[in-house]
């Protein structure tokens, strides 16, 4: 097995131990919390359960999107510089809109976990 594939391979683990790290976490709060109250009516952890599992795949994939951009680009970006110096400005600003996939994935996946519905 070479490098490349290893590494794809435990990266898809290491999303599915995220996943189930999260919904396992968010399903023992709702227990934990059931136990304590009567009429528990209000909270769906079903909705609770959906909205960690997106918040997750939100910020999963746009990092992992925002990797195979910045690979692809900064390639292109560093070959480009090494060609003509002058062309520094637009491989930066190429390389940074690369980076800020990443962040927009980050802000929608704090989004999500915002509404994740609080039983206190």
């Amino acid at each position: 097995m070479n490098g490349k594939k290893k590494f794809y391979i435990l990266l898809g683990v290491f999303q599915l131990v995220l996943i189930a790290i999260v919904f396992l976490s968010v399903d023992g709060v709702v227990t934990f919390v059931a136990a304590q109250t009567t009429s528990f009516d209000y909270f769906d952890s079903g909705t609770s359960a959906a909205l960690a599992i997106a918040a997750s795949i939100a910020l999963a994939a746009s990092v992992i999107g925002s990797g195979i951009a910045l690979r692809t680009v900064g390639t292109a970006a560093i070959s480009s510089l090494s060609e003509r110096e002058e062309s520094f400005f637009k491989a930066f600003l190429v390389v940074a809109l690369c980076e800020a996939l990443a962040v927009y994935g980050l802000i929608v996946a704090i989004l999500f976990w915002t509404k994740i519905p609080n039983p206190i």
